[in-house]
């Protein structure tokens, strides 16, 4: 099989696309996926640079998240059959034309679902809904700011929060990016790289402040955007694509009666896998209803996975971009 193969831990031009041997055995809990799509996530690069929390064993295939027909599974496994159509969370691994995922991480999608939009979801909706109803419990009625809005798990969070019913002020550095915001139903945008974040939240919410600041983003934006915080407010810690970890004044949070919430889905989906399983099942629902869409705004095939992943590290990417076999 073709597999996109990281060999040293260095920059995305050190991936090579080869011919691989295919899984030889599959685990007693384990679903072998021949893979139609797989999901580029942010982590992927930083993993392959080996800046992530985890460090796999070289070499290995980048990719957390496959959508694809299932090929054979474990004696254990009875929730899935082969022939059925699904997506998986494989950690590593997805960037081939097969893939071995646990089984606790594998789930049949909807009929109405391609495989494009399945292996948009995963992560960035996984992510997401942990983060707004797990840690955050976020309710309808409170305001919700999520900074990074027009990225991966940043349009999901817009989109999430507005099916929970709360306001959405998405946040996001061009035009663009906020126009599709507002097509996911962002009741407000604002363009910090023009706009001043504290005096439009101000303005929005009349000098209230938000309830809930979803933040993916890091650097500076993160004391700004805590600076728009509301009384007993959250705010969430997703990640750092801005490249910096913020150092955030603790008397910040003191003098708001304030919340900073750590959100790492990784390591949630292995400690929690019962409470991350029920969420999924929840979220496809929500997709097969109608209230939640993945936006893929480019698909790649398998051999040109590079160029993909230069367009999520440049943050040139509206919503998803997904590789297909």
């Amino acid at each position: 099989m073709k597999a996109i193969l990281c060999k040293s831990f260095a920059d995305i031009d050190a991936l090579t696309y080869e011919e691989v041997p295919s899984p030889a055995t599959v685990g007693k809990n384990q679903v072998l996926i021949s893979v139609k799509a797989a999901g580029v996530n942010f982590p992927d690069i930083l993993i392959i640079e080996g800046k992530y929390q985890v460090r796999p064993a070289l070499p290995f295939s980048p990719g957390g998240e496959v959508a694809g027909i299932v090929k054979a599974v474990g004696e254990a496994v009875s929730h899935v059959k082969v022939g059925d159509s699904v997506i998986g969370g494989t950690w590593t691994g997805g960037y081939a034309e097969e893939s071995v995922a646990d089984a606790e991480r594998v789930f049949r999608i909807p009929e109405s679902m391609n495989f494009a939009e399945a292996a948009g979801l995963l992560t960035v909706y996984g992510t997401s809904y942990h983060a707004l109803v797990d840690r955050a419990k976020l309710q309808a009625g409170e305001t919700l700011l999520v900074l990074g809005a027009g990225g991966g798990v940043g349009l999901a969070a817009v989109d999430i929060g507005k099916a929970l019913g709360a306001k959405v002020i998405a946040c996001a550095s061009s035009p663009e990016k906020l126009a599709v915001c507002k097509e996911y139903g962002a009741d407000e945008t604002i363009q910090y790289t023009t706009e001043d974040l504290k005096e439009r939240v101000k303005q929005i919410t009349g000098g209230k402040g938000v309830d809930v600041i979803y933040d993916p983003v890091g650097g500076d934006f993160t004391e700004k955007a805590f600076r728009t915080i509301g009384w007993g407010g959250r705010h969430l810690i997703v990640g750092f694509a801005e490249g910096n970890i913020p150092n955030l004044p603790m008397n910040l949070p003191l003098l708001k009666s304030a919340s900073v919430v750590g959100v790492f889905w990784g390591s949630f989906t292995a400690t929690q896998p019962a409470l991350f399983q029920a969420g999924l099942q929840n979220m496809l629902q929500m997709f097969e209803a109608g209230k939640l869409k993945a936006h893929i705004c480019a698909t790649y095939p398998l051999e040109q996975a590079k160029e993909a992943m230069r367009l999520v590290a440049n943050r040139q990417v509206i919503g998803k971009v997904v590789l297909t076999m």
